[in-house]
């Protein structure tokens, strides 16, 4: 094999040493209680009640989809509700989107991310899975119209903790000016998109069989 023939397949074995495949999660039959646990993009702001994100992927799973969002809140208060939610609903997996109402206020990232490791904990604790969600950073060029990226603590928290991460999601309907009520919220059909998109992931991690 000629050298530049063995530099090409060594360049290719690193590439795919470096793709990450989805971390596996088990699958949840029609009926598993799932925490959907946020802030106002959870909750629905923007929206009505049925149109929330929560509501969307429950039609899409036949799944009991507990809608824990609560406008303004940071990582850490999503956090601190994360016992007494748990307690009540005894979720077979846990959705953790939460930490965009931090990068608005200028919360540090350690804090956020510090408060985003006390939910998983939380919730793995007592058995439950959990997925992550990644939220898009505010930045001048996305005020400017150049699109949104996450904030890259989620995809190093997921690939620290092994945990299933939903990317782009968020990113990709508050991006789009037809799929938003305002820049921060989207609308009903940017919630049905961003339910779709989660769907998706969820059949990749094995979470969900259909």
């Amino acid at each position: 094999m000629k050298r530049r023939d063995l530099i090409l397949v060594g360049a290719l074995a690193l590439g795919g040493c470096g793709r990450k495949k989805p971390a596996a999660g088990a699958a949840l039959p029609a009926g598993s209680t799932v925490l959907a646990l946020g802030d106002s993009i959870t909750f629905g702001t923007g929206a009505d009640s049925a149109a929330a994100y929560p509501a969307q992927l429950a039609m899409l799973t036949g799944w009991n989809v507990i809608n824990a969002g609560v406008p303004g809140d940071t990582a850490a208060l999503a956090a601190e509700r994360v016992p007494a939610l748990l307690a009540e609903h005894k979720p077979a997996l846990v959705i953790v989107s939460a930490g965009g109402n931090d990068f608005l206020r200028r919360v540090p990232a350690t804090e956020t991310e510090a408060a985003l490791r006390r939910a998983i904990a939380a919730s793995r604790d007592t058995g439950a899975q959990v997925l992550l969600v990644a939220v898009p950073q505010p930045s001048i060029g996305a005020a400017l119209g150049a699109g949104l990226s996450d904030h890259p603590l989620y995809v190093r928290l997921a690939d620290e903790l092994k945990l299933p991460l939903h990317a782009n999601g968020w990113a990709k309907v508050l991006g789009d000016d037809k799929q938003r009520a305002d820049q921060i919220h989207a609308n009903a059909a940017g919630y049905r998109a961003f339910a779709e998109g989660l769907a998706a992931t969820l059949r990749s991690t094995g979470h969900l069989q259909h």
